[in-house]
């Protein structure tokens, strides 16, 4: 798929710029209810993978959107890219854009924030690109009208988020103790717009705290699993009874020697398994591909 966007002014020398678009991880996540507008009043603890998929910005006359890598061929649509090249050239006709090229490595609709990873890994590219519109661009005002997860992305960096997942407040560097997972992913897309609407949440408090107290700090991985047992992830149930797979890989991961807890990231249909240490997660991942090849199964570090 590729996209073609009007051409950008041009400069003498191209820049080739790359970016990785790190997995989202929900740690926990808790609906607070809908709001009138339809979306919903959510708080959520994130992290970021070390895994991901890879953006690549070359500067230059011609913006459009190449694709490749193992899930390049389940976008439909439009693809985020494209809007974010649209959106940066009306907000600020003075950037310099190019063309991009996007490998990816994650699956789509899959709860891990893959486009709008996708989509602050380009913010990124291009603030680097333009040192000098760096300070003039909102580029948090920018990555919240391309989606509710963008922020977020574009710190990639845990955090706390709240609203509709557009306020953004980064955890203290060890915050969270050193840890992995195991990703899974059944190949199977679940739109977030069809769990939200399974789910049926009630109006949103008129009390609802709107800056929740940062959680943490957790010096050890016990007192962070604690946390993500208690509050879960109120998405869960709405996602399962659409597609029960879910259930059948949580089991999995659970079960996998060393796995200290396992959860739905987001939305789903992915579920991770939490893991000590790196090689823990190695090994759980190469146990559980022997018996389900028919899923992704990926090992992964978590960002602190």
């Amino acid at each position: 798929m590729t996209g073609a966007l009007r051409p950008a002014p041009s400069r003498t020398a191209a820049m080739i710029i790359s970016e990785t678009a790190p997995a989202k991880i929900n740690l926990a996540l808790t609906v607070r209810g809908r709001r009138p507008d339809g979306y919903h009043e959510i708080e959520s603890l994130v992290t970021f993978a070390d895994a991901g998929d890879r953006v690549t910005f070359r500067s230059g006359p011609e913006c459009r959107v190449t694709l490749s890598g193992p899930f390049a061929g389940d976008i439909a649509g439009q693809n985020l890219l494209e809007r974010a090249l649209l959106l940066l050239r009306d907000r600020d006709p003075g950037l310099q854009l190019g063309a991009v090229h996007l490998e990816k490595n994650l699956p789509v609709a899959a709860g891990l924030g893959g486009g709008s990873a996708d989509a602050a890994a380009l913010l990124r590219a291009v603030r680097r690109a333009n040192p000098e519109r760096a300070g003039v661009v909102a580029w948090h005002e920018v990555a919240a009208r391309l989606g509710a997860d963008v922020p977020v992305c574009l710190a990639a960096r845990a955090a706390l988020i709240w609203g509709i997942g557009d306020r953004v407040e980064p955890l203290p560097t060890g915050s969270l103790p050193a840890m992995a997972a195991v990703l899974v992913n059944p190949r199977m897309p679940l739109a977030t717009a069809q769990v939200y609407q399974a789910l049926a949440a009630p109006p949103v408090p008129a009390d609802h705290a709107a800056a929740p107290a940062l959680p943490g700090p957790f010096p050890e991985l016990a007192s962070l699993v604690d946390v993500m047992r208690a509050r879960g992830n109120d998405l869960e149930a709405a996602a399962t009874r659409l597609l029960p797979a879910i259930a059948t890989i949580k089991g999995a991961l659970a079960a996998l020697p060393g796995c200290r807890v396992a959860a739905l990231s987001g939305s789903g249909p992915t579920c991770f398994g939490v893991f000590a240490t790196r090689q823990e997660a190695d090994d759980a991942a190469a146990l559980l591909a022997q018996s389900r090849p028919d899923w992704w199964i990926a090992p992964v570090g978590l960002a602190s």
